[in-house]
């Protein structure tokens, strides 16, 4: 909760004021694809994968019309240590290959696809996106 809850919270109470000094802000938070549909032995993390959803949407709907959009990018199976990790530790209910095989795109997603979509919530381009949750999760449907 420290880290994937409350470390949002206080970023955007310090980043705030001088979003709402300007006018113009965009802020893009992390969730968790298992955030919306529950995962296997993750329950904490998920749980607060969750809320930063739900600040996320309370968020947009508070600072809209000041000109701030809020929203958050939901990263699927992403090719990261942590995701490494808990593959050689065997936590997934089934080979994560088989998980995988039932994804669109059947393949771990990289870091730079998570960067890309968080550069394009934070563009001019996404003015009128709010309150959304953006899954980049190679077509996995919750």
């Amino acid at each position: 909760m420290a880290v994937n809850l409350k470390a949002m919270f206080f970023t955007v109470q310090a980043v705030l004021p001088d979003m709402l000094e300007a006018g113009w802000g965009r802020i893009v938070n992390l969730s968790a694809f298992g955030a919306q549909l529950g995962a296997p032995n993750m329950a904490l993390y998920t749980a607060s994968k969750g809320g930063v959803i739900s600040m996320t949407r309370s968020l947009a709907v508070e600072l809209g019309h000041k000109g701030i959009t809020v929203n958050s990018v939901s990263p699927g199976f992403i090719d990261t240590p942590m995701a490494r990790r808990a593959i050689d530790a065997g936590l997934f209910p089934v080979p994560y290959e088989q998980i995988l095989a039932a994804y669109p795109v059947p393949r771990l997603g990289l870091p730079e696809e998570i960067a890309a979509a968080c550069a394009f919530l934070a563009s001019e381009d996404a003015g009128y996106i709010t309150a959304q949750v953006l899954g980049v999760n190679g077509g996995a449907a919750v």
